[in-house]
This record gives C-alpha cells, sequence and structure tokens, in this order.
C-alpha cells in the first residue's frame, strides 16, 4: 500500500465516523465457509465493518443526532455572520416568514465558511428589504459548488449595472450595422478579448450551465451619434458615447437570478477588463470614467 493509499484510506475512515458516530474497521481474515460469505440478505460479506454493538436502528438515530446537530451549527453560524454584516438601518417591513423557513431548510447543509458567507448576505439583504432575493435564488445557492461560486466571483467584475434595464451584463463588443451599400461591414465586428482578464470563457460556461447568464449574446438597440450607454462598476460609472451612427454593443446579459446572486459581491471593476473596453472602444465611442457616488 503506497503512502498515499493509506492517507485516502484514513480520510475516508476519519469521514465515515464523523458522519456515522462510529468508526470502520477491517474484519480479521478467516477462513468461511460458503454458506458464511453471504449475509442474511443475500450479500456477500465485506472486508469493512462499522465497530458497535449497537444495534443499526440505534447506529441510524446516532447519525440522524449528528446531522441535527451539524445543521444547527451551520444554521447559527450563518445567522451570526448576517448579524455582523447587518448594517443599523431602518428595515421596510420584516421578510416573510415563509421566505425566512425556506432560508433556513436550505441553508442548514452548507458547512463550507465562504458559502456561509453568501448565505449570510443574503439574508441580511432580505431583512433590510424584503423581496431582493427570490425563492429560486436560494435553490440556486444550495447546489452552487465552490468552483461555480468562484466563477461568480470573477465575473462579477466585468459585469456593469444598466440603469435603463435594471440589470448586469458584460460587454463584449460592438459593430457597425451595415447599411444597404455595406451587407459585408459586420464582419468588422470589434471584441473584447476577455481572456485577458482574470475570467475564462469556462467562467461563462459554468454561469450558464447553472442559469446565471443567458446563453446568447444580446445587442443593444442601435445608437446614434449623440446617444449615451452608461454602465455602473461598484464604485465607478462610464459613459459610452457614440461617435457616429447606427452602432450596435453586443454583450452577455446575467439572469434575474444572476442579478440577485451578483449583489452580494462587492468588488471593483477588473482592471484588466477597464482597459480592454477602453482600447476596444475608443475610436468609435467617447469614453468617460467617473467616480459613482
Amino acid at each position: 500500500m503506497t503512502v498515499k493509499t493509506a492517507h485516502a484510506k484514513i480520510n475516508l475512515a476519519n469521514i465515515i465516523e464523523s458522519q456515522l458516530g462510529y468508526a470502520i474497521n477491517k474484519v480479521a481474515a478467516r477462513s468461511l465457509s460458503p454458506d458464511e460469505n453471504y449475509t442474511a440478505q443475500g450479500r456477500s460479506q465485506l472486508p469493512y465493518q462499522i465497530k458497535s454493538d449497537e444495534s443499526l436502528l440505534t447506529r441510524a438515530h446516532t447519525r440522524q443526532q449528528l446531522l441535527l446537530i451539524k445543521r444547527q451549527e451551520n444554521i447559527e453560524a450563518i445567522m451570526a455572520m448576517a448579524m455582523s454584516f447587518c448594517p443599523d438601518v431602518t428595515a421596510q417591513r420584516q421578510p416573510d416568514s415563509d421566505w425566512i423557513e425556506r432560508f433556513i431548510a436550505l441553508c442548514e447543509d452548507t458547512a463550507n465558511q465562504s458559502m456561509q458567507t453568501l448565505w449570510a448576505k443574503i439574508l441580511t439583504g432580505e431583512t433590510v428589504s424584503p423581496g431582493t432575493f427570490s425563492i429560486k435564488s436560494l435553490q440556486t445557492l444550495k447546489h452552487m459548488t465552490q468552483r461555480e461560486a468562484d466563477a461568480l466571483q470573477r465575473c462579477a467584475t466585468l459585469c456593469g449595472f444598466n440603469e435603463k434595464d435594471s440589470s448586469h451584463l458584460i460587454l463584449l463588443g460592438f459593430y457597425k450595422k451595415p447599411s444597404l451599400f455595406d451587407l459585408l461591414r459586420k464582419g468588422n465586428k470589434v471584441s473584447l478579448n476577455l481572456g485577458k482578464t482574470s475570467v475564462s470563457f469556462p467562467d461563462i460556461l459554468t454561469l450558464m450551465d447553472i442559469n446565471l447568464i443567458y446563453r446568447k449574446e444580446i445587442e443593444s438597440a442601435i445608437l446614434k451619434a449623440g446617444q449615451e450607454f452608461p454602465l455602473i462598476f461598484k464604485n465607478q460609472k462610464v459613459i459610452l458615447k457614440a461617435k457616429n451612427n447606427d452602432l450596435v454593443l453586443s454583450y452577455y446579459k446575467l439572469t434575474q437570478t444572476g442579478d440577485e446572486l451578483r449583489k452580494l459581491i462587492n468588488t471593483p471593476v477588473n482592471k484588466a477588463y477597464k482597459q480592454l473596453l477602453t482600447t476596444a472602444l475608443e475610436d468609435e465611442f467617447d469614453i468617460t470614467w467617473q467616480i459613482n457616488k
């Protein structure tokens, strides 16, 4: 047995004991008759068994009690975090009692501290402004892995808030709408290379797979010369002012659930993305960055 295999077995044995409340041991090797090779249920005897003189029913009760304790620990940790996050402001009203019950039922199995932080921020946000987070967003977060949460964290640094339709989007580039005399112009689309930021295309695909970003690229309305397209990034705001007619911006748009969960992440605009955006669009847009108050 290699050291790596031994470590894996030890880790697995520890996991089993923490979940069941009883250790698992290897059964001493001995010669068995053909009949002894099978259990009463007709299954072949396994080389490992739970070490306990307690009945199967008692062991099941022990496991249930351990699960209840762990869930209570998770709930209390999340609520303690929520209290520390909650500002001393006047709430609009009490959160819906059914929402609170669903929240507790959905968050109780979350033991990872960084994921607990997201749950705590949701509870705080819903307490301050009831109706901010839907049950669908809670269900999405419950099934979200740490890898998916990390992808959302990275993509959030590229998300600008469009006040016109109250949604977040990731700007991808633009093209000039072709006229009847220039039908091939759309092929000259200018695109931002997101690979030069901390966000990879697999990150985008991951968020599409869990329905936080719409799968299809979306286009803005046709912009006329002088028309503005503002986006808000945390403490900064960018105003894109078209220099010419018939310009169309393209972007990925967050779904309603994506918009709600994006609110949990308070990060500034990605510096590399900001530079990419400015460089790629400056020929056809006047670009103004300003402090967002």
